[in-house]
């Protein structure tokens, strides 16, 4: 018989605060880690609260009128307006502008939801046999990048004149910060250039290490192509969508 491991040999619980900086540092044990103890809270916590820093500094430095402002101004729907309709749908936005902090608390669980369940479906048709708890968990802690991302955006924010930021893509981490905004880049393309941005690509590379780990079977390089094809297939409807219908 095959001698049961020595205790000594199996790593410890790596700890929340241990997997924070393990999924920056060390993706591949933190995911372990989680993978075998999902867990899911603390990540989305974390997210939530520097979601609402994000919102709340641009509500305060930048104001919702700008956003709203130059996506009505730049919509194909609104051409024919007039400069009085125009800013009648303005203003009326900029009422419901502060809805914006529910859908920062809603969103990140429900897009760890969401994800977690494409993931498992992907891993099913891939063989890979994982829990949803575990797809689940590896999507809230794959997220925590959006924490530096909150963090770059509020230092830009105070870094920038409040007339030279770009609401739509405050960031020049994606091809669509080189290119010119709608109508003057077609919305389809601009839809394509701005969503490869190094954030998301990042967060796809961390659920692909969480997803291989957890399977062990499944290579790093095909957990990538399951987890990057519904990302390309959802990037396209929906660039597809906003050139159409926006």
């Amino acid at each position: 018989m095959t001698p049961e491991p020595s205790s000594d040999h199996v790593a410890p619980p790596m700890g929340e605060a241990g997997r924070i900086t393990g999924v920056f540092l060390d993706p591949k044990k933190a995911f372990a880690d989680i993978a075998a103890k999902p867990t899911w809270i603390l990540p989305v916590v974390l997210v939530i609260v520097f979601s609402l820093a994000a919102v709340y500094c641009y509500s305060t430095r930048i104001g919702w009128e700008r956003a709203i402002r130059q996506a009505i101004e730049t919509s194909s729907r609104t051409q024919n307006m007039t400069a009085e309709q125009r800013e009648a749908a303005i203003q009326m936005q900029v009422k419901f502008a502060p809805l914006a902090y529910v859908f920062v608390v809603l969103g990140p669980p429900v897009l760890a939801l969401i994800v977690g369940g494409v993931v498992l479906m992907m891993c099913k048709l891939g063989g890979a046999a994982l829990k949803f708890k575990q797809t689940f968990a590896i999507s809230a802690w794959a997220a925590l990048p959006s924490i530096l991302q909150a963090i770059l955006t509020i230092v830009v924010m105070y870094l920038k004149n409040p007339e030279e930021y770009n609401p739509l893509n405050p960031l020049a981490f994606n091809l669509g910060a080189f290119m010119e905004p709608p109508p003057a880049t077609g919305k389809f393309i601009y839809g394509l250039a701005t969503s490869f941005d190094l954030f998301t690509i990042w967060k796809i590379l961390l659920i692909a290490v969480g997803i291989s780990v957890a399977a062990r079977k499944l290579s790093f390089s095909k957990a990538v192509v399951l987890v990057a094809a519904p990302w390309i297939v959802w990037v396209l409807v929906s660039s597809g969508f906003a050139s159409m219908f926006s």
